[in-house]
């Protein structure tokens, strides 16, 4: 494929594979009521940046007519007129009328579209101006515009447009998708002003918010923290009592697009690259989902888990909220004390959380903003409006809390309204406006305050020895029943199955173990801390323990053991047996004297161990082991947590895929499942298991098209950073093989090899398993086969999830590379 094709597919996201236009016979700057526009014609804007025509999808029976780029990045498109109703021949025309009306006449079907201008015309003349705006003036030097095509978008929002609200009256002027990649016709997403309480930028998908920029703070708008670090844009946000608005200014040719997946971008063109630079993507991240964690509690996208109640809460249902799914959020612990008694708690870095039931004043200080909040029984939270010059202004928030999150980069400070208890119990000081508030209620006097403080405190150590007795009744309960299930659901499942693994005592591996000594430590994760162990007759062995807080459980534990009795391949690491006493899960694996894949592919020292012979092979042998469980084993299984540090290394450095507590089995003919509880690991879960829940053998490979990039590479893809740019490893993969580079993305310990060809090759395959769509990417057994001098598939599209918002978060050692979340039964 031609590198500039190449191009248009990256920056558009629409991949024309049938894209087709006929060279213009002629170029118009100005149409009048004399003149039209035919299907071979084109009208150009002054300078030639931009200009409007006739142009096909698919075949020639879809003819619309739209503005695109022409002197860069051509066939971009920009705006259609006739999105929804495409002319299906080529006698087709654009007119001017009389009255100043532009129309599209079918040869066959008369007038489809129409700009229905309001206004009658003396001398009505139509310009394609520089910016990309149509528009309809009232005589050739009018600076007055009739009708202008940017008071009508489409998916794009370019530099001059305006994206308004009117406060008053209905309706809002929007972005809105295309269906698909290849029809225009209005799609599902639409990229919005909300002007329900305090106005902020959204995304919906039939009227469902999908996620939201937030309200603006005065510098940007609250979730879009990347604007500050970008200079060539100049965002202006107007909020006035009869309409909000929202338009910028930019340096170079830029756009916003809202894609037919919903995912909104900021681009900008490079002229030094002749190529579109990405800006911002969002959703950035799972956080960015409206709503993931539930009202009154806090997304953390570094945090594990992801999701975290506000202090002063408690999950709404706690058995869901430990098995991560977090919809039901969070409730109070104590209501508040309407007589007064209440303070704020300080989340700083915040951003704003949802304000479409939000009050707001603009004259209003902090301080009388938390008097303010502290009059109404039902304000839960308070912060600044403005933040410039030290902060101003005042937003209230009623109830619940909804779609809050840590800033990655710069944040807000939030302040959450909780009782004088709540605020003692975690070591709270509040303000002295807030004292004289509860003071003057009478209610509330030393002596009191220190009996709040001991009655809580009584309370608090009982309830919690209470609680803590009898989780471990629960516990022992269930753990004794495990080996019973785990037998029971082997009886299920007939004669194929070989015998269960050995069950150890526990005293035996904790010997072994030298008591779990820290010298034994071979690494830890989310699950708990994996130790190397020694028994009496001398065989080595890999003991996983999982911590009590482990998000890996009784099921999941469960679920590794009936799965490793079944599996045997020599790319998948051996279970040797298993222990169940005194509250301890053990899993205990042959011994891999090499650790895992991170320990040494994203270490500067012992990547250089690691030669391109050995990275082919371990690569070669993950997808081998891959292809056993999604084709060749007598069970269909998708692991859903393929990542470096789940794949070990023997003596010789053979991989051997590990952890499948995490794995689900399928039928012989599902091809797909779904499930509203997220799992899996940051940075290798797909696209559409991260935003849908959805999950495949699909899946599996886009992790290990990561891993490939990471192997090649020596890089981490989440941790990635570049100074030049905000993407992560995929989005740097993908834009050197655009700009025929891809050789650069090598590990410098591999520079001097021989065998760069088989280096490309890899690379094609890595981008081939991580596009975005999972229906382009490649079966195993094609992986396997292009990976060893097989035909190659076509060029790779665009990735999923090539960008990065943190990119200046601190990279760790090993192993601890991201950590998983866990398991759930879809």
């Amino acid at each position: 494929m031609e590198k500039n094709k190449v191009v248009m597919l990256i920056v558009c996201c629409l991949s024309f594979c049938f894209f087709k236009h006929t060279f213009s016979k002629q170029e118009i700057v100005t149409i009048t009521p004399n003149h039209s526009i035919q299907y071979d014609d084109t009208l150009v804007s002054a300078s030639g940046t931009f200009e409007a025509g006739f142009f096909s999808f698919g075949s020639p029976q879809r003819q619309y007519f739209g503005i695109r780029y022409k002197s860069i990045s051509p066939g971009t498109i920009v705006w259609v007129a006739n999105r929804d109703t495409p002319v299906q021949n080529s006698t087709i025309v654009l007119k001017l009328t009389d009255q100043g009306a532009l129309v599209i006449i079918d040869g066959l079907k008369g007038q489809i579209w129409s700009s229905n201008s309001s206004t009658i015309a003396r001398n009505p003349v139509v310009q394609l101006l520089d910016s990309g705006n149509l528009v309809v003036k009232d005589g050739v030097n009018s600076v007055n515009f009739l009708w202008q095509s940017f008071d009508y978008p489409g998916d794009t929002f370019l530099a001059g447009m305006k994206l308004e609200s009117n406060l008053k009256k209905s309706p809002y002027r929007s972005l809105t998708s295309w269906r698909d990649l290849e029809d225009p016709a209005q799609g599902d997403f639409s990229f919005h002003i909300d002007i329900h309480g305090l106005p902020q930028l959204v995304v919906t998908k039939g009227g469902t918010l999908i996620n939201r920029a937030g309200p603006w703070n005065g510098y940007l708008f609250s979730g879009a923290s990347w604007l500050r670090m970008h200079r060539f844009l100049n965002v202006t946000f107007v909020l006035t009592d009869k309409e909000a608005y929202y338009e910028f200014e930019s340096s170079g040719p830029s756009r916003a697009v809202i894609h037919p997946t919903g995912v909104s971008e900021v681009l900008l063109w490079s002229d030094q690259k002749q190529s579109w630079e990405i800006m911002s993507t969002r959703p950035m991240d799972q956080c960015e989902y409206y709503g993931l964690c539930g009202a009154n509690s806090n997304c953390r996208i570094n945090g594990n888990p992801l999701c975290k109640c506000l202090e002063g809460f408690t999950p709404k249902f706690q058995a869901k909220w430990d098995s991560l799914d977090w919809s039901g959020g969070c409730v109070r612990r104590m209501n508040l004390n309407c007589d007064g008694g209440d303070g704020f708690l300080k989340y700083a870095g915040m951003k704003l959380p949802d304000t479409s039931s939000s009050r707001f004043d603009k004259s209003l200080s902090l301080e009388e903003c938390k008097t303010m909040c502290l009059k109404n029984c039902s304000c839960s939270a308070c912060a600044n409006l403005d933040m410039r010059g030290g902060g101003s202004g005042c937003v209230l928030w009623f109830d619940d809390i909804l779609d809050l999150r840590v800033h990655t980069d710069q944040g807000q400070d939030v302040y959450i309204r909780l009782t004088l208890s709540e605020l003692v119990r975690h070591n709270q000081n509040i303000s002295t406006s807030e004292f004289d508030h509860i003071k003057n209620k009478g209610k509330f006097t030393k002596k009191k305050l220190a009996g709040i403080v001991v009655g809580i405190t009584t309370f608090t150590i009982g309830l919690t020895i209470l609680r803590l007795a009898m989780k471990a009744f629960v516990q022992r309960k269930k753990r004794t029943g495990i080996i019973d299930k785990i037998i029971h659901r082997r009886g299920k499942r007939g004669k194929e199955d070989i015998d269960l693994p050995t069950i150890f005592d526990f005293s035996t591996i904790s010997h072994a173990t030298n008591h779990f000594s820290n010298s034994n430590k071979l690494g830890e994760g989310g699950f708990g801390s994996v130790y190397k162990g020694v028994l009496a007759d001398g065989q080595e062995m890999a003991v996983k323990r999982l911590s009590e807080t482990s998000a890996q459980g009784t099921e999941e534990f469960k679920n590794e053991i009936m799965l490793m009795e079944t599996l045997q391949h020599r790319n998948l690491v051996k279970l040797l047996g298993c222990s169940i006493q005194h509250n301890e899960k053990l899993l205990i694996y042959e011994f891999m004297p090499n650790r895992s894949l991170d320990y040494f592919i994203f270490d500067s020292t012992r990547s250089k161990l690691l030669d391109w012979t050995k990275r082919f092979r371990i690569i070669d042998g993950i997808a081998r082991g891959l292809l056993y469980l999604h084709q060749d084993s007598r069970l269909r299984i998708i692991h859903r947590d393929i990542k470096a540090s789940n794949i070990l290394l023997d003596t010789d450095m053979n991989p051997k895929i590990s952890d499948f507590g995490l794995a689900k089995i399928f039928g012989g003919d599902q091809a797909e499942a779904n499930t509203k509880r997220i799992m899996g690991t940051y940075g290798y879960m797909s696209p559409e298991y991260a935003v849908r829940g959805s999950f495949s053998i699909k899946s599996d490979i886009f992790s290990f098209g990561v891993i490939v990039l990471e192997i090649i590479s020596g890089r981490k893809n989440r941790d990635f950073c570049d100074p030049n740019h905000h993407l992560n490893l995929l989005g740097h993969a993908w834009r050197l093989w655009v700009e025929e580079r891809a050789l650069e993305l090598v590990d410098d310990n591999l520079v001097d090899v021989a065998t760069s060809s088989e280096i490309l090759r890899c690379i094609h395959v890595g981008l081939l398993c991580v596009q975005h769509r999972p229906e382009n990417r490649p079966s195993m057994s094609s992986v396997i086969l292009m990976l060893n001098g097989g035909k190659l598939f076509p060029e790779p599209g665009q990735p999923g999830f090539y960008t990065e918002r943190d990119s200046r978060r601190p990279s760790a050692e090993h192993s601890l590379n991201h950590v998983s979340i866990s398991m759930l039964e879809a």
